[in-house]
């Protein structure tokens, strides 16, 4: 099974959410806030896993495996005296993942996902009419050849 092709139902949602709150929750305890047994909660954890949809080593889910296949870095410049409401315009869209502030001359970087590249249309749209952007570029992500990690780092500390 693909991430693309497994498809995450009510209880799969519900688990992720309370995860993505809380990643290091025990799963008896994740069991009980969300009113399932602790064997469903170890089981759909296991089928998740087991399926590719979550990232390595994590309960944070791929993209992918919720038909946001398409990924991409949109560099925003913006009028910096609406930097919070900018912030708080890209955080309502469901499809940013992250935004980051840079040194330099872009003034965010913001990393998105959507189904195709027409919707990345769609969503790099909407990043560009957010309050205070004055102006958007994007470059659609291929692939991921190096993954975010941490282990090199920790491995070679002084």
């Amino acid at each position: 099974m693909t991430p693309e092709s497994y498809q995450l139902d009510d209880t799969d949602r519900r688990i992720l959410l309370a995860l993505d709150a809380d990643p290091r929750v025990p799963t008896m305890m994740l069991a009980q806030r969300l009113g399932l047994a602790r064997g469903t909660v170890q089981t759909r954890m296991e089928r998740l896993a087991s399926s590719g949809a979550l990232r390595p080593n994590s309960s944070r889910v791929k993209p992918s495996s919720v038909g946001r296949g398409v990924s991409a870095v949109v560099s925003a410049e913006l009028d910096q005296a609406h930097l919070e409401e900018a912030i708080v315009a890209l955080s309502l869209i469901p499809e940013v993942l992250e935004c980051v502030a840079p040194a330099g001359d872009t003034d965010l970087l913001i990393r998105a996902v959507a189904k195709d590249p027409d919707d990345l249309y769609r969503v790099s749209e909407e990043i560009r009419l957010c309050p205070g952007i004055t102006r958007t570029s994007t470059s659609m992500i291929l692939r991921d050849v190096i993954p975010y990690r941490t282990t090199a780092l920790l491995d070679h500390l002084d």
